[in-house]
């Protein structure tokens, strides 16, 4: 029997006046990857520090691995290792010293996954840090994350600055930890990487879920795209119950003709394309990129508005459906969620800390691995120390 390694109901955090979280739900299973979607400002960074303990939630209730993730921050820690989209190491140690001092912070080890997953990432860990691109401090932290023996992977942006082959791997280890029983929450603005990887998506919209559940689920709720070639024009089909956007023309090789249909009528069309006589078909479910503009419909419109010629595409707020789209363009997410996008003291532990021992002071932010809180922060929910 499967229960939930996280669960929230009704999450609030406010910024002033400003609602960073709505009243956010979110349940992640044992043992699946569930993809967390929402574009710049949707809360999505907000929720995991709450699930870090960064900082305190308002208003709701959330658990994380049958705790608080608040009080009980550093045995959590112990348990869950996390992965930022922008990773600062200490510049005067090499990768290999780097992977030890983060393996410190979390489980136990595996020292022979480690060492595969170096070869895997082609990480050369002699190197000092300061030597290191963005995408290989980047392979640091998910060698460190991906080698240790933890319930939980909390993975933000886990990708940025990888190349396609690197994002491939990825994948393909992140399979195998979940075959293993890790649970994982993936955040990710690559639909395409949240699409091959997760078992089920929340999609939120200003501090709410909007959507959630498996991709099967939510398309059952977006049109299906269909293209045939067929003998003759199949009767009744342009007028049929469930269909939309139906054209057709004529080639040597058949009546060539293409629509949409609900999902609840996809039969009764491939029944009258049969009776045309099909020579080719092709059905396309609702992609992730379909499914996410569904729920961002509305916002992109706002957009258009605000800036003519922007198209209206998961790219134009914030998401790239895979790598080396054309148009594609990755923001940056990690400080998203202030009502001007700009985060200070005064937003409490909306600062966070790029150093990878998480240690906060007033002029970092908090991408670090382990992601621990200040102790120099009072108790009015901007962060407490572990």
């Amino acid at each position: 029997m499967t229960h939930s390694v996280i669960q929230i109901d009704g999450l609030v955090k406010t910024f002033g006046t400003f609602r960073a979280l709505d009243g956010l739900d979110l349940s992640v299973t044992q043992g699946e990857i569930h993809g967390f979607l929402g574009p710049n400002g949707a809360g999505k960074s907000t929720t995991i520090r709450v699930l870090l303990g960064l900082m305190r939630a308002t208003s709701g209730a959330a658990t994380l691995l049958g705790s608080d993730p608040w009080a009980d921050a550093a045995k959590l820690h112990e348990r869950l290792a996390y992965v930022p989209g922008d990773v600062s190491l200490w510049p005067g140690l090499t990768g290999g010293q780097c992977l030890d001092v983060l393996a410190s912070s979390h489980g136990e080890v595996d020292a022979k996954r480690r060492t595969e997953l170096i070869e895997r990432f082609d990480l050369d860990p002699t190197k000092k840090a300061r030597d290191y691109s963005k995408g290989n401090r980047q392979k640091v932290a998910l060698v460190a994350a991906l080698s240790t023996h933890v319930e939980l992977i909390i993975f933000d942006e886990p990708t940025s600055g990888l190349d396609p082959l690197m994002e491939q791997a990825f994948q393909e280890v992140v399979r195998q930890r979940k075959a293993e029983g890790v649970t994982v929450l993936l955040s990710s603005h690559i639909l395409a990487e949240v699409e091959a990887l997760a078992d089920r998506v929340s999609i939120i919209r200003k501090g709410r879920t909007v959507q959630a559940g498996s991709l099967t689920d939510l398309r059952q709720h977006t049109r299906t795209t269909v293209r045939a070639t067929v003998n003759h024009s199949p009767d009744g089909l342009a007028t049929g119950a469930g269909i939309a956007d139906y054209e057709t023309s004529t080639s040597s090789d058949g009546n060539q003709i293409a629509f949409t249909v609900d999902p609840t009528h996809l039969d009764g069309a491939i029944a009258a394309l049969h009776h045309a006589g099909i020579r080719t078909l092709t059905v396309n479910p609702p992609s992730l990129d379909s499914l996410f503009l569904r729920s961002y419909g509305e916002d992109i419109r706002e957009r258009e508005n605000a800036a003519a010629g922007v198209s209206g595409s998961p790219q134009s707020i914030g998401f790239r459906p895979r790598h080396g789209h054309a148009g594609a363009h990755r923001h940056d997410d990690h400080r998203d969620d202030s009502p001007d996008g700009n985060h200070d003291d005064n937003h409490g532990d909306n600062h966070r800390d790029n150093h990878p021992d998480g240690n906060h002071n007033d002029n970092q932010d908090d991408n670090s691995p382990d992601g621990n809180r200040s102790d120099n922060q009072g108790d009015d929910g901007r962060g407490r120390g572990k």
